[in-house]
C-alpha cells in the first residue's frame, strides 16, 4: 500500500511537471472530450441522416436519374453550392437566432449542434451524391427494366450496391465534423475545442493546447478505425 501510495505521488508530481496547467484541468477535460464525442454523435444522428436523404433525393432527380427533374435538381443544386460556401465561423453567426430558438441558447454543445448539423448536411449531401453516382448505371437500368419501383431501386440498388463508397465519404464527413466542433469551441461551443481556445490560447498555456489536439486527434483515429473495418466488412461481404 505504502508502495503504490508513493508511485501516485510520484506519478502526480512528474505529470505536473510535464503538464503545469492540463493536469489540474484532467477532469475537465474528460468533460469536454464527452461534450464533443456529444456533439458527434447528434451531428451523425441529425446532420448525417438529413444530407443522406437530400444526397439520395439529389441523385435520383439528377441528370438520367430515376426520378429525373432538371428544375427540382438545379434548385437542390444551388442550395447545397450556397450552404457549402459559407464558412462556418459566419454560419454560427447567421443562425444565432435559429439556435436560440430551437434550444433555447447560444452557448453550449446542445446549442453548437444546430450550426454544425446545418453546415454537414450539404457537404455530406454532395458526397451521398458522388457516391452514388459511383454505382454501375447498367445495373440501376437492369432494375427499372425488371419494373421495380423507385423505393426498392433506392434500397436495393443504389444503397446496397454504393454501401462501401457511402461509408468512405461518411468517414471524410465526420472527420470534417470533428473539425467543426473544434471550431464551435471558439465561440463557447464546448469540448476540447473551448478547452483549446479559452483555457489554452487565450491564457497562452501551451499544454492545454496540446493536451488538446491529442485528445481530438484520438477521436479521429477512433472514428477512422470504425469505419475501416465496416467498408472491409462490407466489401468481404459482396
Amino acid at each position: 500500500m505504502t508502495s503504490l501510495f508513493l508511485f501516485s505521488e510520484s506519478f502526480n508530481a512528474k505529470m505536473t511537471e510535464l503538464l503545469p496547467y492540463a493536469w489540474d484541468l484532467r477532469e475537465e477535460f474528460v468533460q469536454a472530450t464527452w461534450e464533443s464525442i456529444y456533439m458527434l454523435l447528434l451531428t451523425i444522428l441529425f446532420g448525417g441522416g438529413l444530407g443522406l436523404i437530400l444526397g439520395i433525393i439529389m441523385t435520383v432527380t439528377g441528370p438520367s436519374g430515376i426520378l429525373e427533374s432538371k428544375r427540382f435538381y438545379k434548385f437542390l443544386d444551388a442550395l447545397v453550392n450556397i450552404f457549402r460556401s459559407i464558412p462556418f465561423i459566419i454560419l454560427l453567426a447567421l443562425l444565432i437566432k435559429v439556435t436560440r430558438g430551437i434550444v433555447g441558447t447560444t452557448i453550449g454543445p446542445t446549442a453548437a449542434v444546430v450550426p454544425i448539423v446545418a453546415s454537414t448536411i450539404p457537404f455530406f449531401a454532395r458526397q451521398v451524391e458522388i457516391a452514388l453516382l459511383e454505382v454501375d448505371r447498367g445495373v440501376v437500368e437492369a432494375a427499372e427494366a425488371m419494373g421495380l419501383s423507385p423505393w426498392d431501386i433506392i434500397f436495393r440498388v443504389y444503397l446496397r450496391e454504393g454501401l462501401a463508397a457511402l461509408l468512405r465519404v461518411s468517414a471524410s464527413t465526420v472527420i470534417s465534423v470533428i473539425g467543426l466542433t473544434a471550431m464551435a469551441g471558439s465561440v463557447g461551443g464546448g469540448g476540447l475545442g473551448t478547452m483549446a481556445i479559452a483555457r489554452g490560447y487565450q491564457r497562452s498555456r501551451m499544454d492545454i493546447i496540446i493536451v488538446s489536439t491529442i485528445l481530438i486527434l484520438i477521436i479521429v483515429l477512433v472514428s477512422q478505425v470504425i469505419f475501416n473495418l465496416l467498408i472491409r466488412r462490407t466489401q468481404h461481404n459482396k
